[in-house]
């Protein structure tokens, strides 16, 4: 078992638990003890997603569950589509700094981040408009969870702008002010994948895209790097796309 396979199934373990032994990880994955305990001591996202209570019983902070209790300790603003859309701008972008500051997202760029979140909001609100109008109130019981902070290290902090959580997908955009993509940024969109594998188990698949604000009728699918496999790039008005690319609600 690959390692990044190895991680998700201990995490998808103890998420589901209430409260695991190592041994009992083991005999629950068919792993051995050694094994088990490599992972849970040496992975730092690991000790970022689980910790350990005084009887060496495993729990995660957040439950893999359809209310993912606990995954506000990892995002700046999370909630539903229907909360989101109840605050208005003032609200929410208070809301939001408020949960940077407890994440510990720098909030130093101030200008530059007010405008990048506020036209990252306008984006989400219209692609809500318009998948009101394609599955009617069922999509605002869809959760959302936006500047999403995992550190694998003391070095290394992982960011995705947006998720938008469906039944049973993950869908994390990558928002850029740009009429065009760049492959650096094809890969940043990409690269969270393994990891939010991990945080929401494997009943979910991850679906990552790329969010291009200065674009306008855009959408099509790019190469990440020199892999085989393709990413979804829109501009803000196409993003409904994406959805129904995997979803079929049009059809």
């Amino acid at each position: 078992m690959e390692q990044n396979d190895l991680e998700r199934a201990v995490c998808a373990a103890i998420c589901r638990g209430n409260g695991l032994k190592a041994s009992e990880i083991a005999r629950e994955l068919d792993l051995d003890h050694a094994t088990v305990n490599k992972t849970l001591y040496s992975s730092p996202l690991m000790k970022e997603l689980c910790w350990q209570d005084r009887d060496y019983r495993w729990h995660g902070i957040m439950r893999q569950s359809p209310d993912h209790t606990g995954l506000q300790e990892f995002a700046a603003w999370f909630g539903t589509a229907e909360e989101f859309l109840s605050q208005n701008e003032e609200e929410w972008l208070a809301a939001l700094r408020e949960g940077c500051r407890n994440i510990g997202r720098s909030l130093s760029d101030t200008r530059g981040l007010t405008h990048s979140f506020l036209d990252c909001r306008q984006q989400i609100a219209a692609l809500f408009s318009d998948l009101r109008k394609m599955l009617g109130e069922s999509c605002l019981t869809w959760q959302l969870a936006f500047e999403l902070r995992l550190k694998r290290s003391r070095h290394v902090r992982i960011y995705a702008d947006v998720l938008i959580i469906t039944e049973n997908r993950v869908f994390s955009q990558e928002f850029k002010m740009k009429k065009e993509p760049v492959p650096e940024e094809v890969e940043q969109a990409a690269k969270y994948v393994p990891y939010l594998e991990i945080l929401f188990g494997p009943r979910y698949e991850i679906i990552p895209v790329l969010v291009l604000t200065g674009a306008r009728e855009l959408f099509s699918f790019v190469p990440i790097g020199k892999k085989d496999r393709l990413l979804p790039v829109c501009s803000g008005d196409m993003l409904f796309n994406v959805f129904d690319e995997y979803m079929g609600f049009l059809q």
